[in-house]
């Protein structure tokens, strides 16, 4: 199943803009009344701050058999800060779903969902037509834009949630004109339409202020005929980022990974990056070629898609997620250490048949209620995989003479 899409090659062109050519305006609908959140959130405070490294098994997805569960109903939160009313923040959501959105949509009014599948196709259906989004692929909604999300079976996936600013690419700096995410590889809709009467009401679910409220009305809201404008939904094939590695020594930082970014108002410092670790060369000479152990001025919170991770092969898995707060150290686990410490440095090919990802953010993030106990899927052993890490410092240790 495909739909039309056309490039978006003015992802960092100010003003964003579109005009939506409607057969119904969409202010024609029933007062927003209040909804339950359900594991929605943007309570920060909800348990005391933590400190230490977390990981997280697969989340559980929902049986189809036991409770039917749709995209807005599958959302959860796990992590974020900042306040959507002052239009500075984050929020990382998982979601977990069984089944399509029925005369249901969703509405952002606090800021852009970039959404990264992790299991299941889905196919979204906006007021500016239809993207089928696949594992390692992304799309983002940016705020404002409903839509509507189809399902085939049981779908898991995470977002990225940012207030106050837009994703967009980064800037290459010496890399120069080509590199990383080109803009010709992110497409948009074309427009698609429904003329469709609800006598049943239709659903408008709108994110305000952190809460959910809802509204009736008796036709659908994808009802634009035609549209124009930079202002779109728009998605990304993995598989297309142009990877810029390190190839002398030393380990590249994330930053070089970058697909989009959501710049703040200090420059060089991003309220969120979207970062991806993909299948390439590792040739570097003379020097540990997984990430280095660190303590990083920001938040990186990791998901992973498909494969094994190569600093973590076996606890981190897809489906699941780690949180790597400001300062807290981290790095390879045990086995990677002392595997890569060994290695023979010849160029060899890293993360085949694997993509994992990071949100990377300045913002220093608290962990929902959820996230910690509710959704009971935190690897409380997850401290253990550096226990094996030993001393090998020699002081009687001597370059050899060339």
């Amino acid at each position: 199943m495909s739909f039309p899409l056309k490039t978006l090659a003015v992802l960092d062109l100010y003003p964003r803009d579109s005009w939506l050519y409607r057969i119904l305006p969409s202010v024609k609908h029933k007062p927003f009344a209040p909804v339950p959140c359900g594991n929605l959130t943007e309570n920060w405070n909800e348990v005391e701050p933590d400190p230490n490294q977390l990981r997280w098994l697969p989340f559980t997805i929902p049986k189809s058999t036991e409770k039917k569960v749709d995209f807005a109903a599958g959302l959860h939160t796990v992590c974020g800060a900042g306040d959507a009313k002052s239009r500075n923040g984050i929020g990382i959501h998982m979601y977990t779903c069984n089944t399509s959105m029925a005369d249901r949509c969703f509405n952002n009014s606090d800021g852009d969902f970039l959404i990264v599948p992790q299991q299941g196709e889905i196919l979204i259906t906006t007021e500016f037509g239809k993207m089928m989004v696949e594992p390692n692929e992304i799309c983002v909604i940016q705020q404002g834009m409903r839509f509507s999300v189809d399902v085939f079976g049981e779908t898991r996936g995470y977002i990225l949630e940012v207030y106050g600013a837009h994703f967009e690419l980064p800037d290459l700096g010496p890399i120069g004109a080509n590199g990383l995410a080109n803009p010709r590889d992110f497409l948009c809709p074309v427009a698609w339409y429904e003329d469709r009467k609800v006598a049943t009401g239709y659903t408008i679910i709108n994110k305000y202020q952190g809460k959910l409220f809802a509204c009736q009305q008796d036709f659908s809201p994808f009802n634009v005929v035609a549209w124009h404008g930079n202002y779109t939904p728009y998605k990304y094939n993995l598989e297309n980022f142009m990877v810029i590695n390190c190839v002398a020594f030393d380990h590249a930082d994330p930053s070089i990974f970058t697909v989009l970014t959501a710049k703040s108002t200090r420059p060089g410092v991003a309220i969120a990056d979207f970062v991806i670790f993909p299948p390439r060369w590792g040739v570097a000479d003379h020097t540990f070629r997984p990430p280095y152990y660190h303590r990083n001025c920001m938040s990186e919170f990791m998901g992973l898609i498909k494969g094994h991770y190569e600093a973590k092969e076996e606890g981190f898995q897809p489906g699941g997620a780690s949180l790597h707060s400001i300062m807290t150290p981290h790095g390879p686990d045990g086995e990677c250490f002392e595997k890569n410490s060994t290695a023979e440095l010849k160029p060899e090919r890293v993360a085949e048949g694997t993509m994992a990802f990071m949100f990377e953010s300045s913002f220093s993030m608290a962990v929902t209620k959820w996230g910690l106990q509710t959704c009971q899927r935190l690897d409380k052993n997850y401290y253990q995989c550096w226990e094996s890490l030993r001393s090998h410092f020699n002081p009687n240790w001597k370059p050899s003479k060339q």
